[in-house]
């Protein structure tokens, strides 16, 4: 974690460094001597931020997915370039082809993920349903790594589908009051008849099916991950830079989804509240937002993996979960998302159950159990002796 400073350090000399220097100061992770607490608050301030851009972006332009992760992975693959190989001297611990595998998996599991937007899913259940990952992993552990779990562990697991399925029905049913209404072309007919319901709820499940396949190719990701850091040990920046680095030919099979996105944020108008401001006044908005997306993604990723190194991975996984839940809960009150009743169980299952799954009860029990007397202790001790 500590490489991304090192590394600004090591080019003040150059010719490069007055740059390299301002790009560090912008987009560098947090310092590891800056302790947890800075991480936690960047977490919750880079990802939370970042739904807010995202939201912004696919509400206008729901098939904007490909463009977006594109603009993702080539900041990132250009600020590993930069800082974690020191523009290409440092050599690859873990071999290039075993990288591969995770590039194929990574890219077509972010790819689904955005393109689910334009298929009628909504940013609630977007949220929601990658909540379920612990199902996904808990299976792919079972029957790739043959591994056994509590009867607690079970029970999440069971809360957290649950809550997946109910939240996935809700919007299912709020699906023709609105939901689909964007996709008739201005005509103004009903879509309460079959002909108007039958090609939304279509859409609407092959973007349910998408999000199905990302959830599980995800969790074989990540199967394939640990065993990658057994063997070659732990390389979290590398592993960073080579999986955005080595996706980016494969934006190539997007690229007229790209370009047209492209032309359509450029057509799209300056935000006014920028007007005054000399260097922002004449960028499009839709560039603005996806630069906002674009960096805060990068605050996002680069604070967890800061956060990894600081916190047991019981915090990490409180403090986003709770991550989740907040910019879930601002979703709805700022772009007043429908969220039914239905929804609100669905969503307290998903989230009892990740608090379940880290067993966050068993640790509460544990920090307010009292401590056993004194003189017990020395009894017990004497007793050993």
């Amino acid at each position: 974690m500590d490489s991304i400073c090192c590394l600004v350090v090591l080019h003040t000399g150059s010719q490069a460094s007055g740059t390299l220097k301002l790009w560090g100061t912008i987009v560098g992770p947090v310092r590891s001597t800056m302790g947890a607490a800075s991480a936690i608050v960047l977490v919750f301030v880079g990802c939370c931020t970042n739904v807010v851009f995202l939201e912004l972006l696919v509400k206008e332009e729901p098939g904007s997915g490909n463009i977006i992760t594109c603009a993702q992975f080539v900041f990132i693959a250009l600020h590993g370039f930069l800082f974690t190989t020191q523009l290409g001297t440092k050599k690859n611990v873990v071999p290039i082809r075993d990288y591969m595998v995770l590039v194929v998996l990574f890219f077509v599991v972010n790819v689904c993920n955005n393109l689910a937007f334009a298929f009628n899913i909504s940013m609630p259940l977007h949220m929601i349903f990658r909540s379920g990952g612990l199902i996904a992993n808990m299976v792919m552990a079972v029957v790739v790594m043959g591994r056994r779990y509590s009867a607690s562990k079970c029970l999440s697991v069971g809360m957290i589908t649950l809550g997946t399925l109910v939240c996935t029905y809700a919007s299912a049913q709020t699906l023709d009051k609105g939901g689909g209404g964007s996709n008739d072309g201005g005509s103004g007919e009903s879509s309460e008849g079959s002909e108007g319901v039958m090609p939304s709820l279509v859409t609407w499940l092959g973007g349910i099916a998408l999000l199905t396949f990302a959830l599980f190719l995800s969790a074989r990701m990540g199967i394939f991950q640990e065993c990658l850091y057994t063997r070659y040990g732990k390389h979290p920046w590398e592993a960073l830079f080579y999986i955005h680095a080595l996706s980016l030919p494969g934006f190539l099979l997007t690229v007229g989804s790209i370009i047209d996105h492209a032309k359509r944020f450029s057509s799209s108008m300056p935000l006014p509240s920028l007007a005054s401001v000399p260097l922002l006044a004449a960028i499009p908005h839709m560039w603005f937002y996806l630069l906002g997306n674009t960096l805060t993604q990068f605050v996002c990723i680069s604070s967890v993996f800061h956060l990894t190194s600081e916190c047991t991975s019981l915090t990490v996984t409180l403090v986003l979960t709770l991550r989740k839940f907040l910019s879930l809960l601002f979703s709805i009150a700022y772009f007043r998302n429908p969220f039914t009743v239905t929804h609100w169980l669905g969503t307290a299952l998903v989230f009892g159950g990740t608090l379940l799954f880290s067993e966050v009860p068993d640790k509460l029990r544990e920090a307010v159990a009292p401590s056993p007397p004194v003189a017990a202790i020395i009894t017990t001790t004497r007793k050993t002796d």
